[in-house]
């Protein structure tokens, strides 16, 4: 039987971007309009600062954009314990899946870096950064973005949408999925999943 498959997105999923967005743009910016965490709509906060006014996308870019942001990302809540007893299943195949920022130049050698600290060597040889997740084949994608999209209309992988400040409030439609924390059922996702390729 082929082992199962698995990738598991970064910021949102398994480090904690949102909290750290939040905290360096009230940090750099105290006097400014900002979003609070529980008001947050949609997957891009850029977006949705740019409707409050065009330049608070400019300066919560800036934070995100500066050096050490990415680096310096808090874990997610039971993610680091998750990942370790993942790539210890027998039969299963676990990569990090992450798509870099366009503005690339700390974010990426930060995204390997965030690994190697908090995850060590093994995970740094599973580190895929792509800006389209549709062209890796796996059977499984934990990722906080509720619509992924790409070259491949019909990616070989469930998504399993992994919950966050920004899709809280998202209603699924069956058969989609969502795991509300590291300390939810993952592995018995991984398990039902593991049924359905036999």
């Amino acid at each position: 039987m082929a082992p199962l498959r698995v990738l598991v997105d970064m910021d949102g999923v398994l480090a904690d971007f949102e909290g750290a967005l939040l905290r360096g743009f009230l940090a750099a910016y105290p006097g400014e309009p900002h979003i609070e965490l529980a008001q947050r709509r949609g997957f891009s906060a850029l977006e949705q600062y740019r409707c409050l006014r065009e330049d608070l996308a400019i300066k919560l870019a800036s934070v995100y954009e500066s050096p050490g942001f990415f680096l310096d990302l808090d874990p997610i809540p039971g993610a680091i314990e998750a990942m370790q007893e993942m790539i210890q299943m027998p039969n299963t195949e676990v990569f990090i899946c992450t798509s870099p920022l366009r503005r690339y130049e700390f974010c990426i050698p930060e995204k390997y870096s965030w690994v190697a600290k908090h995850l060590g060597p093994k995970f740094v040889e599973r580190l895929i950064l792509t800006r389209d997740k549709t062209v890796v084949s796996a059977d499984l994608l934990f990722d906080d973005k509720d619509s992924i999209k790409g070259v491949e209309s019909n990616p070989s992988w469930e998504h399993i949408l992994f919950s966050c400040c920004h899709n809280r409030h998202l209603m699924l439609q069956p058969p989609q999925r969502r795991l509300e924390s590291w300390t939810d059922e993952w592995k018995a996702i991984l398990e039902s999943k593991r049924s359905k390729n036999v």
